[in-house]
């Protein structure tokens, strides 16, 4: 026959049972920042870093306190002829101090006895009178330098020498005439002057 009229609703039914665990979602949005954890244990320490740009100049220290005064080493002399002609071949004894205060010269000798090693400056002044004048300069038994001034009647003149000399200790230093050439002169108004001393010790 002919369909009827539409029923009326029925009553809820039971809740059915749990269904199975769907897939997972899409990851959410990112939460608010949490509260600050406590600090962490120090890490190890890390390689050493490159060598940085040097720093600026810093000011000025405090004067120090004044140090020890090393002692200064010194040799020198200055010695003039108290007679003309002195005897030939032997050292000229220069017998007039003008600066002998470390004594290394004796006036007594006409040698200079080195007492400090190192680099030392001789020099003579030497006035020659009526004959002529052959000068050594000795040094260690040597004639380690030689010059002359020739001279005739009653002329003067002078003579000058200079030169460095590297000694040790011990060494002697010392002025010579040659024979038959010996016209070294001093009087009142001309001296005859033998001087030595010490550039630089080693």
């Amino acid at each position: 026959g002919e369909m009827g009229v539409e029923g009326i609703q029925g009553v809820d039914g039971k809740q059915g049972e749990k269904g199975e665990q769907g897939s997972k979602g899409e990851k959410g949005d990112l939460g608010p920042a949490g509260v600050m954890g406590p600090s962490g244990p120090k890490g190890v320490a890390g390689s050493k870093g490159g060598r940085g740009a040097p720093g600026k100049k810093g000011s000025r220290g405090a004067k120090g306190a004044r140090g020890d005064t090393a002692k200064l080493l010194r040799s020198a002399f200055s010695a003039g002829l108290s007679k003309p002609f002195p005897p030939p071949n032997v050292p000229i004894r220069f017998d007039k101090i003008l600066y002998n205060d470390q004594e290394d010269y004796n006036p007594s000798t006409g040698k200079f006895n080195c007492s400090v090693p190192g680099a030392y400056v001789f020099a003579y002044h030497l006035t020659v009178r009526g004959r002529p004048a052959r000068v050594s300069l000795v040094a260690r038994s040597k004639k380690v330098a030689k010059a002359r001034e020739t001279l005739y009647g009653q002329e003067i003149d002078q003579a000058s020498f200079l030169t460095i000399l590297k000694l040790s200790a011990g060494d002697q230093v010392w002025l010579e005439v040659a024979r038959d050439w010996n016209g070294v002169y001093v009087s009142a108004e001309d001296d005859s002057i033998f001087t030595g001393f010490l550039l630089y010790p080693d």
